[in-house]
């Protein structure tokens, strides 16, 4: 029977995506599980797996359509079956569209540019919006991110993607002409700096400029105002005696190969799925005023940074997993995050979020609880700090936390315990073993 394929839904906030490119064409036989196309998102390019094993019967959106969530971008059919015009208008009744369209060519000019509309026409200046620049040039929302991350005038790009479309790539391979050239631009500096000072004056001081804000970082501006705005934060700091974990964790990692060596961070996902499990009111996220969705599932959120923000990446059912499983998952995710590839499940799910600012050296901080959830952990450095021991000031290993939770669906008592809890696991480490 034939399904449709639609433009998946990859994060609470997400309204729209691009399809970048098809990995399948029109005829080729597909797995489930098989790589069919890449979409583009506010945050990142993500891979689309089909959910049907079958033949890619259609495509309904072309490369280069931004299209509303979904919204049907691909017919697949069981091999052999040539589905009719009855029961394919049948399957977009169903989906919403009222009518279908074929693909426009890529090298031809399209009256409209993705034949799959949903509930609007999608017109040739809504395809790919605010993408048209001076010369008739356009360029994908990641390029643009990149462009503006980087300072890149787009207009000085020749694109490679359809229609002369600015892609990631093209990006990219500016980037390495300019890297090429600033190697050459470093020598000519340490011969300067070797030369004699000359006398000071007051250098050029450049005008003020307003910059336009990447997608991402607009993304992030949204769900961060949102939250700090409608949900009643209120925080808990405690002080973690992290001596024998810091033990534990160098006597795991003389054992455990590069690839599953063990972070301080992976030994806080796993004490706060276990904490998470006696506390579930912290384990929430808001329904509407009066419900309050207490999830089974304990998936553990992981603030990554990346180019231009933060991405989420999501360690589903931490606690049931052992430490080195969770250091795998979490570090290949973090790669793939920072390298544009993530998965749809690799920011799909989180129940909690931790946020670790350690390795900047940061000894306190507090964080926004990422909606729809209830709380946030802000995770700071490990420091040796003066500490008195049994009457006797020593230098001990210390670490600061700070809970950040929705006031809606628990109060500060029962924080305060989940806090105690996750001590018990951070300064009794052989229990995450357990």
């Amino acid at each position: 029977m034939a399904k449709l394929v639609t433009m998946p839904k990859l994060g609470f906030d997400m309204a729209e995506g691009t399809l970048v490119r098809w990995i399948k064409a029109e005829g080729d036989p597909v797995e489930k599980g098989d790589v069919i196309a890449e979409i583009e998102t506010d945050k990142a390019t993500v891979e689309v797996e089909s959910e049907y094993q079958g033949v890619m019967f259609r495509h309904l959106a072309n490369e280069g359509a931004e299209l509303p969530v979904n919204v049907p971008i691909a017919l697949m059919a069981e091999v052999g079956e040539e589905p009719t015009d009855e029961a394919i208008k049948a399957l977009l009744g169903e989906a919403g569209v009222s009518e279908l369209e074929k693909p426009v060519a890529k090298d031809e000019k399209p009256e409209q540019a993705a034949p799959i509309t949903g509930e609007k026409p999608v017109e040739e200046d809504d395809v790919i919006k605010e993408t048209t620049l001076a010369g008739g040039k356009r360029s994908s929302p990641l390029a643009r991110r990149m462009a503006t991350d980087h300072e890149i005038a787009l207009s000085e790009l020749d694109g490679s993607g359809p229609r002369g479309r600015i892609v990631k790539q093209d990006i990219e391979k500016y980037l390495e002409g300019l890297r090429a050239e600033g190697r050459e631009a470093e020598v000519e500096t340490i011969e300067k700096a070797l030369q004699p000072l000359p006398a000071f004056t007051v250098g050029v001081i450049p005008d003020d400029e307003v910059i336009a804000t990447s997608r991402l970082r607009q993304a992030i501006s949204r769900r961060m105002q949102g939250s700090f705005m409608n949900f009643p934060h209120f925080y808990l700091t405690r002080t973690y005696k992290t001596d024998a974990l810091a033990k534990l964790r160098k006597e795991l990692n003389q054992f455990l190969p590069d690839a599953d060596k063990l972070s301080v961070n992976d030994f806080i996902l796993k004490a706060v799925a276990l904490a998470l499990r006696q506390y579930p009111n912290l384990n929430t996220s808001i329904e509407d005023d009066s419900h309050v969705r207490r999830h089974g599932h304990v998936n553990v959120g992981v603030a990554v940074s990346v180019e231009g923000g933060l991405l989420t990446v999501v360690c589903k059912d931490a606690d049931q997993k052992p430490l080195r499983l969770i250091a795998r998952e979490v570090r290949e995710m973090a790669d793939r995050a920072r390298e544009r590839k993530v998965k749809p499940e690799d920011i799909e799910g989180s129940t909690f979020s931790v946020s670790n600012l350690g390795m900047f050296g940061i000894e306190e901080f507090s964080a926004i609880i990422n909606p729809p959830e209830a709380a946030i952990l802000a995770v700071s450095a490990v420091q040796d700090v003066p500490a008195v021991e049994e009457g006797e000031v020593v230098i001990a290993s210390r670490m600061k936390a700070t809970l950040s939770a929705d006031h809606r669906v628990t109060d500060g008592a029962e924080a305060a315990k989940f806090m105690a809890v996750l001590a018990e696991y951070l300064e009794e480490p052989l229990k995450l073993l357990l």
